[in-house]
């Protein structure tokens, strides 16, 4: 018997495994990118009203984050539809936002919802350096890092039911396992940290998305070092759970070849 279940469940992995359009890459996706996007407009609704939004009509670096994620926004979706891989961005309504906070952080709902907290201004200290963290996030996003982890989530805590029946049955454990994969609010890095593969991946196409939008991506060698350094000893939630400085600092040298290229196209 025990044996029946360990196949049927090997089974219902394989079956939720797809091939991702932008990395190449199998990943277990046991929900629907359409499910995700509903649920984030509603999340992201919320995480606004509870936050105080800088404007970026009265605001310059509020400002900087929307005319940043405009750029990138704008330069990926041609980019993709130019690819033949224009599903890649369906169904995204992009949005960017400031939010005034301590934290230095950022993250990328499903569909393009992206919140930049105010704590990072002193770390980025320029519009380049901002488009790192913005290509970064929004890398995670296009790759489907969150979809992957809440399957991953939702496969060991829900036993794999589908997202609708998980949110009729089990609605607050579902919006706090759509929250933490996607590293929003106090629960970054809990429970759902990145993996090591996912951070690779949002550092090598972040920094051509930043490219792609006409950013130097030389700036992220700077960025990821004044990071690494920030708050003393113990580093901010933001890299809890990313790769050794030097992993990433070598692995971030090995990928800005390729990058230049799209940077010298589009600067």
């Amino acid at each position: 018997m025990k044996k029946i279940i360990v196949l049927i469940f090997i089974a219902s992995i394989l079956s939720g495994c797809i091939l991702n359009k932008v990395t190449g890459r199998k990943q277990l996706s046991l929900v629907q990118e359409s499910e995700l996007q509903l649920m984030a407009v509603s999340q992201y609704s919320i995480f606004l009203s509870e936050n105080k939004v800088l404007n970026p009509g009265s605001n310059a670096n509020a400002a900087m984050v929307d005319r940043v994620g405009a750029r990138i926004a704008n330069a990926i979706t041609k980019y993709y539809q130019s690819q033949g891989k224009g599903s890649v961005t369906e169904g995204y309504k992009w949005e960017f936002n400031m939010v005034e906070s301590k934290e230095a952080n950022a993250w990328c709902m499903p569909g393009g919802k992206v919140v930049v907290y105010s704590g990072l201004l002193a770390i980025t200290q320029n519009e380049t350096a901002m488009a790192i963290v913005v290509g970064h996030e929004i890398a995670h996003a296009i790759a489907k890092h969150g979809s992957e982890r809440m399957s991953q989530a939702m496969m060991q805590q829900l036993g794999g039911v589908a997202l609708q029946v998980a949110l009729s049955q089990k609605p607050a454990e579902t919006q706090n396992i759509f929250l933490q994969s996607y590293a929003i609010g106090s629960q970054v890095g809990a429970m759902l940290p990145w993996s090591r593969q996912q951070e690779t991946e949002a550092d090598k196409y972040g920094l051509i998305y930043a490219a792609m939008a006409g950013y130097n991506p030389q700036e992220a060698i700077a960025f990821w070092q004044r990071m690494s350094t920030a708050g003393g000893p113990k580093p901010p939630e933001f890299l809890s759970t990313h790769p050794s400085d030097e992993t990433r600092m070598r692995k971030l040298r090995q990928f800005m070849p390729e990058a230049m290229k799209y940077y010298s196209a589009n600067k």
